[in-house]
């Protein structure tokens, strides 16, 4: 289709100076009459020219920008985020740094969700900026906002001194090209904002709109309409940045004693011997769907995994540590301890000189990103023992956050209120290892072993 400019005396002194003064298609008015035949409804009507397409889209990042918080982290880049960290441990270390290579990764392709979870200061504000930075480098534009302050200007377009309407502002919003909201869960909560925040979000999952979020939440503390769609893996990146608060390295780098998965480190799923010169076939090829199973959890860690036994030594604890490693290998942060240890460095904290809250300590273990808990039931059953354990499977339960438990102790024998939620076939896998220890010589046999 071709245009024609615009003759009219009246239309070049209203479009004057509007477009390019070089323009071969405007000749400089701005605007442009379509070449279609009269029946057509764009006849005789001006539209602005092509040339304008740059100022126009100019406008709309100056109206983005003037709600957008960017400004002040100018110098949050790629060059200037530490990707090694502050005397961070080597696993810390490799998390931090799969953080960054995946922000770097999405700056330069930025598709679908990323979210960054993490505590106070662990750089997520720092990789969330960085990206916008790379992308207004790049001349797209980018709305950077704090989440409570975004709804305040929402709000404030209610105003009577509003320059911008409520709805215009709010499609801004919506369709900006890439939405950032950092500190997602510091705003009030009102039913006012649950709603918008909603909006928002399902306007931009839906329409597959480029949208990284920051957040020092759980994923459970998250309102459910929005935590569903941040947590769908066809569309979401979820990275949990382990690192400790960076504003205060050398004073609480937060790093915790209770993992000693380090002791396993010999432990791999590679190395995992499935006996097939010793065991009967039947129990041979039990252990290679255990580690089938294992493998499988360990490139995706999801729900739970119950590695169980009738006695000891038969590989329970090797493929929870070699699930632990694997995982750690990635860069992801992972808890490693033995269930009689937990509960002594628990009561430890009770101790009037000891150096650590029960409260943290707790919540550590409760929010893991992976936990492995070893040898459930070989703990002391008291009631504060029970107690504690069902306190930490219903929260990780109810969380659905990824969790490992071996046990020797059969399932009916194990608190009900453990062993329910152990049980749930929609929320664990529950494997029998059926096995007899690697210790003590068994002898090839060819009778087929009866399943337990």
């Amino acid at each position: 289709m071709t245009s024609k400019t615009s003759s009219s005396g009246n239309a070049a002194e209203e479009f004057e100076g509007l477009g390019k003064p070089d323009c071969p298609h405007c000749g400089g008015l701005g605007y442009v009459m379509p070449d279609v035949p009269p029946i057509h409804p764009s006849f005789g009507r001006a539209v602005p020219c092509a040339c304008r397409a740059v100022d126009r889209e100019l406008t709309r990042m100056e109206k983005l920008q003037r709600i957008s918080q960017i400004g002040a982290l100018q110098h949050c880049t790629f060059d200037t985020f530490l990707a090694e960290g502050h005397g961070l441990t080597p696993s810390k270390q490799l998390n931090l740094k799969m953080a960054y290579d995946r922000a770097m990764a999405y700056a330069r392709d930025p598709k679908g969700w990323l979210v960054f979870k993490g505590g106070y200061g662990c750089g997520k504000t720092h990789l969330a900026a960085a990206i916008a930075n790379y992308r207004l480098a790049m001349g797209h534009s980018v709305l950077f906002i704090n989440t409570p302050d975004l709804l305040d200007h929402l709000r404030a377009a209610f105003g009577p001194n509003a320059t911008t309407g409520y709805d215009e502002r709010f499609e801004q919003v919506r369709n900006t090209r890439l939405l950032i909201l950092d500190d997602l869960g510091a705003q009030s909560n009102s039913e006012w904002a649950q709603e918008k925040l909603y909006q928002i979000f399902n306007h931009r999952y839906n329409a597959h709109l480029p949208t990284i979020i920051t957040t020092n939440l759980e994923l459970e503390g998250i309102e459910i309409r929005i935590r569903s769609r941040m947590v769908d893996p066809s569309l979401v990146q979820i990275i949990h940045i382990a690192a400790p608060d960076f504003r205060r390295a050398g004073v609480d780098q937060d790093q915790s004693d209770l993992s000693t998965l380090s002791l396993h480190g010999d432990k791999t799923l590679e190395n995992f011997d499935l006996r097939e010169r010793e065991l009967p076939k039947s129990q041979s090829d039990n252990l290679k769907r255990a580690l089938e199973t294992a493998v499988e959890f360990a490139q995706s860690p999801k729900d739970w995994l119950v590695f169980n036994s009738i006695g000891y030594g038969n590989g329970k604890t090797h493929l929870a540590a070699g699930i632990a490693n694997a995982v750690a290998k990635q860069g992801e942060p992972v808890l490693f301890i033995v269930v009689p240890d937990l509960l002594d460095h628990l009561r430890a904290t009770f101790n009037p000189a000891s150096g650590q809250r029960y409260d943290k300590l707790f919540d550590e273990v409760k929010m893991a990103s992976l936990l492995v808990l070893d040898d459930l039931g070989t703990e002391s059953a008291t009631p504060w023992a029970r107690e504690k354990l069902y306190q930490l499977f219903n929260y990780r339960y109810n969380a659905h956050l990824p969790t490992v438990i071996t046990t020797a102790t059969p399932v009916d024998e194990i608190d009900p209120r453990l062993a329910t939620r152990m049980l749930d076939g929609s929320r664990c896998t529950f494997f029998l290892i059926e096995a007899p220890s690697y210790r003590g010589g068994v002898k090839p046999s060819r009778r087929k072993s009866s399943k337990q």
